[in-house]
């Protein structure tokens, strides 16, 4: 679509910040853009000192989509669903749920769950999904929460018995598996998501043309079925309503973070 060669670099650490750093500091000529993805949301409360301000030197140019994320139980664990899971949790009966890492939105998800409906579960923080999810189905830690990519094909193995969905409504890919709002707290929504970014310095026109180009890739049928396959949900916001998106998420878990006075 932009008729350009397109130079894809990956650059790990500190939950993306060192990543968006270098998307903050880049020249706004329309030459660099970044992906992020929830932490992108959660990392002005959780880091002491972001080395940029999300929603003054950042511009999201579109919020692509959105994925439940699953919280699951080992099957070696012996929970299969969640009615038995809040009952087994309000007779005292402990639990640790592992997560890809502290501030993570998994983490944050369920930790705003088991406060609001008074269950104490432990965390336990992951260092990825892979370790996390082989903990899980070795039994060595009863509950994981992850994206719907990556607990799935564990799920329809048998490995993890899915017991919840983070979004407000069930997943098509799980319709059988209960949101965490019918769950026993009303209105939760916790989603994964993933967006475009560039220097809030990128002028308005090539803002609109970069969000025009990544919405028609977003709706080409082998890209549409990849991103479905993977569990996401494609909503390609455009920038005023991406932008609104991302503050209000940063709303969110900003607060349940210096609340709750998580730290890494």
């Amino acid at each position: 679509e932009l008729k350009q060669n397109v130079i894809v670099e990956n650059i790990g650490g500190a939950s993306g910040v060192i990543g968006t750093t270098a998307v903050a500091r880049a020249t706004g000529d329309g030459y660099t853009f970044g992906l992020v993805f929830d932490t992108h949301g959660v990392n002005p409360s959780l880091k002491d000192s972001l080395p940029y301000d999300t929603l003054k030197d950042l511009v999201t140019i579109n919020m692509i989509g959105t994925s439940p994320m699953v919280l699951a139980s080992s099957k070696k664990s012996g929970v299969t669903n969640m009615k038995q899971l809040m009952d087994d949790s309000k007779a005292k009966k402990p639990f640790t749920y592992g997560s890809i890492g502290i501030g993570s939105l998994g983490h944050l998800a369920i930790a705003d769950f088991a406060k609001k409906t008074g269950v104490d579960w432990v965390h336990a923080p992951y260092r990825g999904g892979g370790p996390m999810v082989q903990d899980g189905l070795a039994g060595q830690v009863p509950l994981v929460v992850g994206s719907m990519f990556l607990i799935k094909p564990h799920a329809d193995s048998g490995g993890l018995i899915p017991l919840a969905v983070t979004t407000a409504k069930r997943s098509p890919d799980m319709p059988k598996v209960p949101t965490l709002s019918e769950s026993g707290y009303p209105g939760f929504e916790a989603p994964a998501w993933w967006a475009v970014i560039a220097p809030s310095k990128t002028p308005p026109a090539i803002v609109n043309a970069m969000y025009r180009a990544v919405d028609k890739a977003l709706k080409t049928p082998a890209v549409a079925e990849k991103l479905k396959n993977q569990g996401i949900q494609v909503q390609s916001l455009n920038p005023e309503a991406a932008n609104a998106f991302v503050a209000k998420q940063i709303g969110i878990w900003g607060k349940f973070v210096i609340q709750n006075n998580i730290k890494e």
